[in-house]
């Protein structure tokens, strides 16, 4: 395993350069100045309740999980509504309402699907689900509950829950360690700290990379993950996510199929209490990260830039941060880290998820009892 480093003198100019102060209306507009853009900085919605995801509708609405068990319609305008019959989450811990995506035939009818992962209560605890429902007139109808982990278990933390469509139509879906045995990780016949492929009905396809592997179960596309909480399919059809450490060690992963990413024999997180190395740096058999993150970056949302909004960002990574408040673009190059920016450092607080609108800005969530929903986009 290694870090990416880069000199003082890359990182002092990759900084954010200046921001503009806040307008004192309610829109709350920041200007912002980075190497490559200046930036708009614009919240267009508040009052969500922890909120855990963001889509947009084709007619331009956004549709928002709160983890309570709520889904948000913002319009254009701000104003919120909630969506009625939905399953009964438990929302214990960070469990809750969690990922939301749209099936990418969405808008032709046949296909109108919304996607979504919550944590389910079970008589041996929750485990991490995913249903798909069609949006009607103020509630979810058409309710179907797609898949479910292999074991329910307690305590309510460390469920991973991101999903990202692959280019051939299959869906991948994180699922993290569960958070008191680590080892699950790295058992194949436990769908706990695995990253699973699943067809848009659930089931599994024929070309998963463990079907003929009697120890790992068919469901499983990669496994030895903590708790992945960044997922997308980057333009070139690679997948990427990012999951947390345990105290440090955050890490950006380019996903293969069939890889086992190391958690938690490999591990350059430290231990919450001794602060002491908790696993080797790299190990025969176990794919190192591309990318490790400093300090306690603690990421959730990820994105990658296309189109020609941003030029200057076009193919680079975006990735979230809760715990360093942080929004960073990373520029890739053969799996090596070119150029690492902070864009965001603070201005909206934790943020939670990123997602690329069809326009090309970019919609921010962050992560708080009563949060918002930001745009961002250049400032021209």
């Amino acid at each position: 395993m290694h870090r990416t480093s880069l000199s003082p003198a890359m990182l002092l100019g990759m900084m954010v350069l200046a921001i503009g102060p806040a307008q004192a209306d309610d829109t709350r507009v920041e200007r912002l100045t980075t190497l490559h853009h200046e930036l708009r900085l614009e919240r267009i919605a508040s009052g969500l309740e922890t909120p855990w995801a963001v889509v947009e509708l084709p007619d331009g609405r956004y549709l928002i999980s709160e983890r309570a068990g709520r889904l948000a319609l913002v319009n254009a305008d701000g104003g919120i509504s909630r969506l009625e019959k939905l399953p009964e989450v438990s929302d214990n811990g960070q469990g809750g309402l969690l990922d939301i995506v749209l099936h990418p035939q969405y808008g032709d009818g046949e296909h109108d699907w919304v996607y979504f992962t919550w944590s389910r209560t079970g008589d041996d605890g929750t485990a991490t689900s995913l249903s798909r429902a069609r949006l009607a007139e103020g509630h979810l109808e058409n309710i179907e509950r797609l898949f479910t982990q292999d074991r329910f278990s307690t305590p309510g933390r460390h469920y991973g829950s991101r999903l990202a469509w692959l280019d051939d139509g299959t869906l991948l879906m994180s699922i993290g360690d569960r958070g008191v045995d680590p080892e699950r990780a790295q058992d194949g016949r436990d769908h706990a700290g695995s990253i699973l492929r699943l067809t848009a009905e659930g089931t599994v396809p024929a070309d998963n990379p463990f079907i003929d592997a009697p120890q790992i179960d068919d469901e499983i596309f990669s496994l030895g993950h903590r708790n992945p909480q960044g997922l997308v399919t980057a333009e070139d059809g690679t997948p990427w996510s990012t999951e947390h450490g345990p105290r440090t060690g955050d890490e950006l992963n380019r996903l293969v199929a069939g890889e086992n990413y190391g958690w938690p024999e490999v591990t350059l997180g430290r231990d919450y209490a001794t602060n002491q190395p908790l696993g080797k740096n790299s190990a025969p058999g176990m794919r190192d990260p591309v990318h490790v993150f400093e300090g306690r970056f603690a990421p959730s949302g990820l994105t990658d830039i296309t189109g020609d909004v941003f030029p200057g960002w076009h193919g680079n990574l975006m990735a979230g941060g809760l715990a360093s408040e942080q929004l960073i673009r990373l520029s890739l190059e053969d799996d090596t880290v070119a150029e690492r920016e902070v864009i965001l450092d603070g201005e909206i607080g934790r943020v939670r998820d990123i997602h690329q609108a069809r326009d090309g800005s970019l919609l921010l969530l962050n992560d708080a009892s009563d949060a918002d929903l930001y745009r961002l986009t250049r400032d021209e």
